[in-house]
């Protein structure tokens, strides 16, 4: 088919659904990403010639490369449709060098969503290639080479191959770490709280001990709780500073990157590679029906919560037109945030009407899920906050006082369509300063203090943003290569170092402190946005990194000693050869192996028994393995000679309905032992029996 205009994107999805936009006079086609680039083998940074970087054509791209420049030759005007962003723009960059285009010329289109609208019209209004933003983004590839090109190296040598270090992935490990190394210096204290159930006219409602003596309530021991409940003589206690208001809720900003990932993972349960991957399906474009292929959000890696005119249009309709005037919210222009790019939009729905429900037919589950998350937080942040009518009062027996604390929903506002946790009604009686309530209940809990908690996926990328260190597209990335690397290890969704992590982290803190100093990588994240910006070079920025660093470099190859990691006897022969079994550390953790590597090359996974007998066979136990996707599963240790396995825990109990065996199961209400069938079921914290 003959065409005059040549429209290159990254993906073919996306090129898929544009191609149906633009009509028969143009072809649109995928680079597939980056076609350009250092070459993995060696470092490629020209230091003594200001760090020119050596970019090859990617290995197994030739055949592409060779169709494009054909499809180039065809056309009249070729455009470069790349992603609104530095990786997009670097693309562009290199598309143009392959190609043979002038950078200068108006060839490089951008725009927000996937929409015909708004590709049509970018279509209409070519730019040059932005070489700020090449210059930023070549920028830090090269200050990631540097850093993990010298010390990857330096870590093989010290510790065992194998390892990396990279700038952004030291800093992020370090965190882990930090917060490890506080859980394990942590040490409780007591503490005691009362809680009271009261009654007035037949209703009861909750209070909480408040103040002692005139003070902030602080028991400390049991003493301090036995002094406290002293001053309580009588069931009855006098109502005392009855104070009612009328308190607003305002609705959370738009998605950025980060906050579409810390939000999936607390209501979706998604990880953060996940998240991401679904999103840019969402953005690519979607068929819905009959019609072309539409984009439902837009670009999905910003760390702005900006929002268009028409967009704020858009969203102002539906909810007059769906919930009234009265619904409608007035947001003032929203400020950029400190470190942030500001390059385009917050994340949202690239049309208001579009709602969840109407395109739910047309999305995979993970989909829908993740679209209705994003519309519903665009749409409420263009509505007005939550009305409550609050009321709080003292409860008072000589000395000692409860705070009784309440609330009402007066108006929906935006949770009309976002809902969020622990807005319930908590409807006190009416009370009256002065009159007399009755305690019911009054329960002295004695508590410990708790250590500082791991850091999850969704808290981790929270400090990372608020620390300044990496950008939106940054986190995901970082996050795979601490685990793929068994720095660290999830368990329970919450990060603990590995051995080996602890062990690159020591030696990285001791020799490079400042590529695991939060503020310096957050100094260097504003100095790369500044390049973007124009307000700094890029040579001069990897310059002022590098002459420091390579200090530290030939400092630390004379001084860092060389670290042995001990294989553990594991105590008992090599059913190969008859030698002693070790324990060895590898990539993915420890695991049993034969003393004699390589002459010996057998190995054994270390497995968790739980003391339970095999439900199947009768002969193996019941142990604790891992799948590829890190989830626990139990399996028979006879395996592969025995096959069984089941996700939920076995325990070593029948069924008393119908005998088979019984598994520990989680649930919403806590543990229960079940019986897979649906005969039988008991709650374990509480002993309860239930027969379905």
């Amino acid at each position: 088919m003959a065409y005059k205009y040549l429209v290159i994107v990254e993906s073919p999805t996306k090129a898929k659904t544009i191609d149906k936009y633009l009509g028969r006079n143009y072809k649109v086609v995928a680079s597939k990403g980056h076609l350009r680039d250092l070459p993995k083998s060696r470092m490629a940074i020209d230091i003594e010639n200001d760090y020119a970087p050596d970019y090859i054509n990617i290995r197994g791209k030739g055949d592409l490369i060779k169709e494009l420049r054909r499809d180039a030759k065809k056309a009249e005007k070729v455009f470069l449709a790349s992603d609104p962003d530095r990786e997009g723009e670097a693309i562009a960059f290199h598309l143009a060098h392959i190609l043979g285009l002038d950078v200068n010329d108006n060839i490089r289109v951008t725009y927000n969503e996937v929409t015909k609208e708004a590709v049509t019209e970018a279509i209409k209004h070519p730019r040059p290639i932005d070489m700020d933003l090449v210059d930023a983004q070549q920028a830090r590839r090269v200050l990631d080479r540097l850093v993990g090109y010298n010390l990857s190296p330096m870590l093989w040598k010290k510790v065992k191959k194998g390892l990396s270090a990279g700038r952004v992935q030291s800093v992020a490990l370090h965190m882990i770490i930090s917060r490890e190394n506080e859980i394990r210096a942590f040490k409780p204290e007591e503490y005691w709280t009362v809680d009271g159930t009261f009654i007035k006219n037949r209703k009861t409602f909750k209070a909480n001990a408040s103040k002692f003596k005139g003070k902030k309530l602080d028991l400390k021991n049991e003493d301090d709780m036995k002094a406290f409940m002293a001053e309580i003589t009588s069931q009855d206690f006098t109502v005392e500073n009855v104070t009612e208001k009328e308190r607003k809720r305002n609705p959370q900003k738009p998605f950025t990157t980060s906050s579409m990932q810390q939000e999936a993972a607390k209501k979706l349960n998604f990880r953060t590679r996940k998240t991401m991957m679904v999103a840019q399906q969402l953005y690519e474009g979607i068929k819905l029906g009959t019609g072309a292929p539409v984009g439902l959000i837009t670009y999905m890696r910003t760390d702005s919560t900006r929002i268009s005119d028409t967009a704020k249009a858009g969203a102002k309709d539906y909810i007059v037109k769906n919930f009234g005037k009265e619904y409608l919210g007035y947001q003032a222009a929203s400020k950029k945030a400190q470190g942030a790019q500001d390059a385009h939009e917050a994340i949202r729905p690239s049309s208001a009407d579009r709602t969840p429900q109407a395109v739910e037919q047309y999305l995979s589950r993970d989909q829908f899920r993740l679209y209705s998350l994003i519309w519903s937080r665009f749409m409420a942040s263009q509505m007005a906050p939550a009305i409550y009518d609050t009321v709080s009062a003292d409860l008072v027996q000589n000395q000692a006082t409860f705070r009784a604390n309440g609330s009402k929903i007066k108006f929906e506002g935006y949770q009309k369509v976002y809902t969020e946790a622990n807005n319930k009604d908590n409807i006190l009686p009416e009370l009256i300063n002065g009159e007399t309530v009755k305690s019911k209940d009054l329960e002295p809990n004695q508590h410990f203090t708790q250590p500082p908690a791991r850091y999850t996926e969704a808290s981790l990328i929270k400090k990372l943003e608020e620390d300044g260190v990496g950008r939106p597209s940054t986190y995901s990335p970082t996050i795979e290569t601490l685990l793929r690397r068994y720095y660290v290890k999830l368990e329970a969704k919450r990060f603990e170092p590995t051995e080996l992590g602890e062990i690159v982290d020591s030696l990285i803190s001791d020799y490079f402190p400042e590529i695991v100093d939060t503020s310096f990588t957050a100094e260097l994240e504003q100095e790369l946005d500044d390049i973007e910006s124009d307000k700094k070079e890029w040579v001069e920025v990897i310059d002022n990194f590098y002459k420091p660093f390579s200090k530290e470099l030939e400092k630390a190859e004379v001084e860092m000693e060389k670290i042995e990691i001990k294989d553990e006897p594991a105590g008992f022969k090599c059913p190969v050869d008859g030698g002693e079994m070790v324990i060895k550390m590898g990539r993915f953790g420890k695991f049993y192996a034969c003393a004699n590597f390589p002459e010996c090359r057998h190995t054994e996974a270390i497995v968790k028994e739980i003391g339970v007998p095999c439900p199947k066979c009768h002969e193996g136990q019941i142990v604790e393995r891992k799948s590829k996707k890190n989830r626990i599963f139990y399996g028979c240790s006879r395996y592969p000679d025995c096959d069984f396995t089941d996700w939920n825990k076995p325990i070593a109990r029948n069924c008393p309905v119908c005998d088979h065996y019984l598994v520990e199961k989680k649930g919403r209400g806590g543990k229960q032992v079940v019986c897979p069938n649906g005969d039988y079921a008991e709650d374990v914290q509480k002993g309860d029996v239930v027969e379905a």
